[in-house]
């Protein structure tokens, strides 16, 4: 029975696969999407013991949202998973943050009283629906927003390229993040700390895309991902850092997150983890693009009523070393509680599950640290950016 009155949204689990390598022989290549989406929420109503048919909804991100991850694929994925037909399912698409503009979504209904209980997720599977396939060479914006912008619109490695040079990050500073992220998220494995939170798919057991052995002087071997005669004219004051070894990579995996009203846990005997104490949403200049993270996080903070230093762990979307270093630098946050177990450089960025995939890890993190609060931040193409805080229960 859904409450009319507001009540706490609690994360009472969350999942992930390990995240493999998003290209032809990776890991995942040969899985369907929706199969790959159903194995986590499978793996969620297992670990949970919940009845699927209790759900009042599924919402889930993806990004490439054409051919094998078309036509509303949360719903399939959840067919694909077991779940009762009476079980409804909607996907939803902020780019990057698709999956944990779900979760917004999911704790916002409970919260509100729409909910009971809902599953928020995500898939990308990126070997077999290549990024940008969506836009198919089409101008996406439009004339009107073209002539906003008198340099027009950029990808995503121009902005980061702006970002390095606004906020004055050199190119070793760059490889030194990317290299500690390899190292961090290799050593978390080695010590179990992600063993709780995967759900492996055949035989992959471990983040495929993490290089143990990455140091920052092989990282400063690599060519510039993004320099061309194009941009150099376009922009000519850039000095240019930007690496495909400091950016994110292309990956395949998916992440589920299973939200409940206080009235829910008592009655089905659910245990909570985490509480989703505050969220928010943020756009920023569409050409720098992945700054929204810095406004995100000033709102969210003081939507909560807390100040960075309350906060004891953060997972920031590495989707490329220049946004994090820039962000940290314009918080003043403590790096040492920065992606404490390496993030996206290493473990890889499947897009529309990766917001799903970083609360996990961020609940991992807080329970295994003694924590009680934790930020999760990502920027999205557009200028956008979903920011939310978890209370450890």
């Amino acid at each position: 029975m859904v409450s009319t009155s507001q009540q706490p949204a609690y994360i009472i689990d969350a999942v992930r696969t390990p995240v493999a390598k998003g290209k032809p022989g990776g890991a995942y290549s040969e899985i369907h999407p929706v199969d790959l989406h159903a194995h986590v929420l499978a793996a969620l109503v297992e670990r949970t013991g919940i009845d699927p048919a209790v759900v009042d909804d599924v919402i889930s991100g993806a990004v490439g949202q054409v051919g094998e991850q078309s036509g509303n694929t949360a719903r399939w994925a959840l067919l694909g998973a077991g779940f009762p037909e009476s079980v409804p399912g909607v996907t939803v698409d902020r780019q990057c943050g698709s999956s944990q503009q779900a979760l917004h979504f999911a704790a916002q209904g409970v919260i509100a009283g729409a909910y009971d209980v809902a599953i928020a997720s995500g898939v990308e599977s990126m070997s077999r629906i290549p990024i940008g396939s969506q836009f198919l060479g089409k101008d996406f914006a439009g004339p009107k927003v073209g002539a906003r912008y008198d340099r027009g619109l950029v990808p995503q490695g121009i902005s980061a390229e702006l970002i390095a040079h606004r906020w004055d990050l050199s190119r070793t500073q760059l490889d030194e993040f990317a290299a500690a992220s390899h190292q961090r998220a290799a050593r978390a494995w080695k010590d179990g700390l992600f063993d709780s939170q995967v759900a492996p798919v055949n035989d992959l057991r471990i983040d495929e895309s993490i290089r143990p052995d990455t140091t920052a002087e092989t990282l400063a071997g690599l060519r510039l991902a993004f320099k061309d005669e194009h941009w150099v004219e376009r922009y000519p004051e850039l000095d240019w850092r930007v690496t495909a070894g400091n950016s994110s990579p292309v990956n395949d995996g998916s992440a589920a997150i299973l939200v409940a009203g206080e009235e829910a846990v008592t009655r089905l005997g659910l245990t909570p983890r985490a509480r989703v104490h505050s969220f928010a949403v943020a756009g920023d200049d569409p050409i720098f693009m992945l700054t929204g993270i810095i406004p995100a996080t000033q709102k969210v903070l003081a939507r909560a009523g807390l100040s960075i230093d309350d906060i004891d762990a953060f997972e920031v979307n590495e989707a490329f070393a220049s946004v994090v270093l820039a962000w940290q630098k314009e918080t003043g946050v403590n790096p040492a509680k920065v992606n404490i177990n390496g993030g996206a450089i290493a473990i890889g960025h499947p897009l529309g599950g990766s917001g799903a995939r970083l609360m996990t890890t961020l609940l991992n993190n807080l329970e295994q640290t003694g924590g009680r609060y934790g930020l999760q931040v990502m920027c999205e193409a557009g200028g956008l950016a979903n920011a939310t805080i978890i209370e450890r229960i």
